[in-house]
């Protein structure tokens, strides 16, 4: 499989062999970094990483990937690029493009991407938008094959508002991959109804099934994996805060609720979570709510069945698998 020069910009524009053969790259290039087989093949090549929203996991996560494929990285925080700004989009793409082998942006609409990709010679990646989160959908996919040894007709249940980048990326990857669905969240909370539409077209030819429930225990129901994220974001005002705590929480992840996924169940976050108050944003959040966890309680979090920490570190696996593969440095 030739994946060379393809922007990676949301799933929808890939096929399941496709989406297959990367998380088995990604993989391979774990194994070989836990055994201290060097792979730096792109050595010499440069990537741009524009972040106009800050990120721990996927800043670190495309940095390492990068070095450890032999390339140089340039940062551009939201005060060290000009995209939009005094540069339009399309000139910041051709320039950028011309400069680099590679351009990652993580920041806001996904017609900003897009139009990246447009304009640029050089393939760009997704590293998250409003809508879609590509590069963490492969991390989750790799998370559940390797604690299940499979991942084809399991249950994937996802707590909380599933309008977003997340939950949508979710369902894309689960009607693609011939896996199960399901949503538990208010009604307003549910994904865009044409994309649902078309996860669902997708999801008869592979095998799986979309289900959006407003009862969260049933949602839950014989579940592989129960996946949450975070409710509320900073700079939002705080009647939005009240709204949507107000609305979400009895869709927490709580041990009550794990009970009714299977035994076996495992628990996913993107994070960063707020299981407790050790964040300023949850001390915020108790101050304001009286709470002391959020999406997720402590006990969840912290039990045998999170897998959180190995799905942040097979963000950077998959990560180092796509940009490998769409320069060419991989194929077959």
């Amino acid at each position: 499989m030739n994946l060379k020069g393809r922007d990676f910009l949301t799933l929808k524009d890939f096929t399941a062999e496709e989406i297959l053969y990367l998380v088995d790259l990604a993989a391979e290039l774990k194994k070989k970094k836990k055994e201290g087989i060097p792979v730096d093949v792109l050595r010499g090549k440069n990537v741009a990483l524009i972040f106009e929203k800050t990120s721990t996991r996927t800043r670190c996560s495309f940095e390492v990937a990068a070095h450890d494929l032999g390339m140089g990285t340039t940062y551009l925080d939201p005060k060290a690029s000009q995209i939009g700004k005094k540069e339009s989009i399309a000139d910041t793409a051709r320039v950028l493009g011309s400069m680099f082998e590679g351009i990652e942006y993580r920041g806001f609409g996904q017609e900003i991407v897009e139009e990246l990709a447009k304009y640029s010679d050089a393939p760009v990646w997704n590293g998250l938008t409003n809508e879609y989160h590509p590069t963490q959908m492969l991390a989750d996919l790799l998370t559940i094959r390797e604690v299940f040894g499979d991942y084809r007709g399991r249950k994937l249940c996802y707590m909380g508002d599933a309008r977003y980048n997340t939950g949508n990326s979710l369902m894309i990857l689960c009607s693609k991959m011939g896996m199960h669905f399901s949503v538990g969240a208010p009604e307003k909370y549910f994904p865009e109804k044409e994309l649902v539409e078309t996860c669902k077209k997708w999801a008869a030819e592979s095998g799986g099934s979309i289900e959006l429930n407003t009862d969260p225990m049933a949602a839950a129901k014989d579940a592989d994996v129960i996946y949450t994220d975070v409710w509320v974001s900073m700079g939002e005002p705080d009647e939005i805060w009240s709204e949507r705590i107000n609305d979400l929480k009895p869709y927490s992840v709580t041990s009550a609720l794990m009970k009714q996924a299977k035994p076996s169940a495992i628990f996913l976050h993107c994070l960063p979570a707020f299981h407790d108050l050790g964040t300023g944003i949850g001390m915020q959040i108790h101050e304001k709510f009286g709470l002391d966890e959020l999406e997720v309680t402590d006990e969840v979090f912290e039990s045998s069945q999170s897998k959180v920490f190995l799905e942040a570190e097979n963000r950077m696996h998959t990560i180092k698998a796509v940009m490998a593969a769409t320069l060419g440095a991989f194929a077959g």
